[in-house]
């Protein structure tokens, strides 16, 4: 099985790549929805995490409370490496069994933090979503309505673009418009398909 994983900054445009491959029959599994199934109602992490962090982090329906817990972790190292220590191996789990039932040419494992986890050591081929940071900032400013400070903050608390792109297979360069990208994305597919053929060959 050949398994691509893809990754990029906030605002960099991954959601538009995926779909476009969804649509060309590729399996796409997304590690921020795993990231959320495991913390659903009646699954053990939850119980967890209320118990470290008490009731505050539930909301009233029995919902985690993102906002909440964020705003607990953003600036508390220590509780920030608690939580990823949980929840890590859960999505690790998760995203493999998930992985083992696709039957598409290739599978792609869409995640934010590909790199920063040991979700990369899953991949065979890693191909980042990039855009210049200026670029970056005003899309997620339009997407999410937040303020310019709001972003940065939030970029700059992610793998630094340089560092990404060195790890990367393949790039896709996201700063025109979506029809760009979607030759772009054709041409990538047809590229993975030809790996993907070879790397069952070597088998």
């Amino acid at each position: 099985m050949f398994i691509v994983g893809i990754t990029g900054g906030i605002g960099s445009g991954k959601s538009a790549v995926t779909v476009q491959l969804e649509s060309l029959g590729i399996t796409v599994i997304d590690a921020d929805i795993v990231a959320r199934e495991v913390v659903e109602p009646g699954e053990d992490a939850l119980q967890n995490i209320s118990s470290h962090f008490g009731p505050t982090v539930i909301t009233e329906s029995g919902e985690l409370n993102r906002a909440e817990l964020r705003a607990r972790v953003f600036d508390n190292p220590e509780e920030r490496k608690w939580l990823e220590n949980l929840l890590h191996p859960l999505i690790r789990e998760r995203i493999v069994t998930q992985l083992n039932v696709s039957n598409s040419p290739y599978t792609v494992l869409v995640s934010p933090l590909l790199l920063e986890t040991d979700q990369h050591s899953l991949t065979d081929h890693i191909v980042v979503v990039d855009l210049p940071r200026e670029l970056q900032i005003q899309r997620t400013m339009s997407r999410d309505n937040n303020n310019k400070t709001q972003v940065e903050a939030i970029i700059d608390v992610q793998m630094q673009r340089e560092d990404k792109l060195e790890r990367a297979d393949s790039v896709i360069s996201n700063d025109k418009d979506l029809y760009t990208l979607k030759n772009k994305v054709n041409n990538l597919h047809h590229k993975l398909l030809t790996l993907a053929h070879q790397d069952q060959h070597n088998e």
